[in-house]
């Protein structure tokens, strides 16, 4: 049987995994949803598609900031775009950040007054895990704009084991370490 400070702290990785995912998007969308939805791309997306597609084209960027990078048909064939790391615009690249930031808050939160060893706080913060991989795996799905013919969106594989998994238990154990120390002092 599980104990109840794991059910706790399972419960509580979930909650900050959502969380952390949730904010990072809105906060993408905030910072550079009007600059995307009067974009020419998306103007021509959403004519091509007969679509509203700026909150896509927000979850790509959301994606590129986590190094996932997003597959988009062409005339030679596909070819993968990480439009976060491309851009000279600093108000872009700075995306790089938000992630790993809210899934450091997230784990801290997970681990905080929940775990004396180091080993138990690192695990209580990465279990923000819970709560970030299905969704990123429902906003690699749920991104994807396109047709049968021809579908651009981010990379799969990439956006699970990337931005689904190494991110959340990387910086959400980081996280946890953080917050168990601190709270045990």
């Amino acid at each position: 049987m599980v104990d109840t400070d794991a059910k706790r702290a399972a419960g509580r990785g979930l909650a900050g995994g959502v969380a952390a995912w949730i904010l990072g998007y809105l906060a993408v969308y905030v910072l550079h949803g009007t600059n995307i939805e009067n974009s020419l791309g998306s103007q021509i997306l959403e004519f091509l598609t007969g679509d509203a597609v700026t909150w896509k084209l927000v979850g790509w960027l959301f994606f590129n900031a986590h190094n996932v990078t997003v597959t988009v048909p062409g005339f030679l064939g596909e070819s993968a775009w990480n439009f976060v790391a491309q851009s000279d615009e600093a108000a872009l690249t700075a995306l790089f950040v938000l992630p790993p930031v809210l899934l450091v808050l997230a784990g801290f939160a997970a681990a905080w007054n929940a775990a004396d060893a180091p080993t138990t706080a690192a695990r209580n913060g990465a279990a923000v895990v819970l709560g970030y991989f299905p969704l990123s795996v429902a906003g690699a799905v749920l991104f994807t704009i396109g047709n049968e013919d021809a579908t651009a969106g981010p990379t799969l594989v990439t956006a699970v084991l990337l931005a689904g998994t190494v991110y959340p238990l990387l910086f959400g154990a980081a996280g946890g370490l953080a917050g168990g120390h601190l709270s045990a002092d």
